[in-house]
């Protein structure tokens, strides 16, 4: 009898910690969800409040590719300070690396960012919000192609599916289009080609180099700088003269005005910096198919957004465009988690890098585009 008191004690017992882990267990579920939604609802307001606060201050302030420089050198700024926080507070030095390195393995994927986030950019300036988001969606068929000819993807039946529907979607979106501006357009699938060139040459060096792991604080401080040099000059071409001349630059006549203005385009880089920052938060705490799906989501509400707030008339053509363009984006989505890129090794971390756990050169920019990438 004792004998018997003793198992039920046990087996209460054992169900009472049984009820605990089960306890944590849905707990620790709990909290994971909430930290993620939350990540995510910050990259949306950041991703999304970008896109319409550029396009608004385009109206008043019509020096794009200035505003971007800006961005670029307020980012690096931004970052540098991140990293000497980090350092002085944990004493662990953040990565440099080596001119050699720098020039070589940044320089190529660090101009064609430059000059993919500059024009994209510009043509805010010329086309609508909703043709910009649909004529970005296109960087998915430039990095196919890149990763084709570079062989880091084979060519399979499904790539030719997503280019039917993507580019037929973008076809029928821009078929008597009331608000479409040819220049704009050509700016923007221009940038759609560069942005296919950075990735498929970001993960060349991913593979090839010892470039093999960093976080994002440390991408955004190194790659700025290549970003700056490879877009300045268009600038200045473009735009030197120009806001020189105006009443924001040598000519200005109320300096409260100015302050205002410069303000408007400083406040732009810290929500692209927080952006950036955000969603690498989102990979490094949930995973990249969560995050390819929250950018579908992105875009649709990006594109929800800018016909509701601008109200812009869409046919039903222009319609089932966009619809064929949100199915080839899901398409590559689902594809992708059907069939993940093999994993490359990369050679170990040196003790002061254990802490560093996301790719240098992955995804340089939020402003465009998340869903593409990884």
């Amino acid at each position: 009898m004792f004998s018997l008191v003793n198992m039920t004690g046990l087996e209460g017992a054992e169900g009472h910690r049984a009820r605990r882990r089960g306890g944590r267990r849905l707990g620790q579920i709990i909290i994971h969800c909430i930290r993620s939604l939350v990540l995510i609802l910050t990259y949306y307001a950041c991703s999304i409040g970008l896109t319409f606060y550029q396009k608004r201050l385009f109206r008043d302030f019509k020096f794009p590719l200035t505003v971007v420089i800006v961005h670029l050198f307020m980012k690096f700024v931004l970052a540098g300070l991140c990293r000497a926080t980090y350092t002085l507070v944990t004493g662990i030095p953040r990565v440099m690396l080596s001119w050699d390195v720098y020039w070589r393995k940044v320089l190529p994927p660090g101009a064609a960012a430059g000059l993919d986030i500059g024009l994209s950019q510009w043509s805010l300036e010329f086309i609508t919000v909703a043709l910009y988001t649909m004529s970005k969606s296109t960087a998915l068929l430039f990095i196919l192609a890149f990763a084709i000819i570079f062989k880091l993807e084979e060519m399979r039946c499904t790539v030719v599916v997503l280019v039917v529907l993507i580019a037929g979607g973008l076809f029928l979106f821009t078929y008597k289009y009331t608000q479409f501006n040819l220049f704009g357009f050509i700016l923007v699938i221009t940038a759609s080609l560069l942005s296919g060139l950075r990735w498929t040459l970001s993960q060349l060096v991913m593979q090839k180099s010892e470039l093999a792991l960093s976080n994002p604080i440390d991408m955004v401080y190194h790659i700025q700088p290549w970003m700056t040099v490879a877009l300045l000059p268009l600038a200045v071409v473009m735009e030197g003269t120009a806001i020189a001349a105006s009443e924001y630059g040598f000519r200005f006549t109320d300096s409260s005005d100015v302050m205002y203005m410069w303000g408007r385009v400083m406040f732009g880089a810290v929500l692209a910096f927080f952006m950036e920052v955000s969603e690498y938060l989102v990979v490094c705490f949930t995973s990249s198919l969560t995050f390819s799906i929250a950018g579908v989501a992105k875009e649709i509400m990006t594109l929800s957004l800018a016909v509701y707030i601008y109200n812009e008339h869409l046919s039903y053509i222009n319609l089932a465009g966009l619809v064929l363009c949100i199915i080839g984006i899901t398409l590559h989505v689902v594809m992708k988690a059907l069939h993940p890129p093999k994993t490359v090794p990369h050679p170990p971390l040196t003790p002061s890098d254990s802490h560093q756990k996301v790719p240098l050169l992955s995804d340089t920019d939020g402003e465009e585009h998340e869903l593409f990438s990884r």
